[in-house]
């Protein structure tokens, strides 16, 4: 089936373009329960499991490991090795120090 794409305007094209990518999204998923069902029966063949053969479960989701550490911006003025990146909750050496008057700035790094 052949479509003549230039007598379309932009938003025929757009939708067909999502039409597209919705198709292709059902077609992967086919595929990879085909796939799946194959490596299976393979792994079965030799008196394995599909888990046993990758070394993992097939429901098991890789945990993210820790990112990048954020760098402090905030440091104690009675200790400067405590410190604190602005980001999550409020150490209490940082709330002392506001409540006493003092200001963010002034314990900025």
């Amino acid at each position: 089936m052949k479509i003549d794409l230039t007598k379309m305007n932009r938003k025929e094209l757009e939708k067909l373009a999502g039409d597209v990518d919705k198709a292709i999204g059902q077609v992967e998923k086919q595929e990879l329960k085909a796939a799946r069902a194959a490596a299976e029966k393979a792994a079965r063949a030799h008196g394995f499991s599909l888990a046993q053969v990758t070394g993992s479960t097939p429901t098991a989701k890789k945990t993210k490991k820790g990112g990048m550490k954020s760098a402090p911006k905030y440091a104690n003025p009675a200790n400067k090795d405590q410190t604190w990146t602005g980001k999550g909750r409020q150490p209490d050496w940082y709330k002392s120090a506001i409540a006493a008057g003092m200001s963010a700035d002034d314990m900025a790094i």
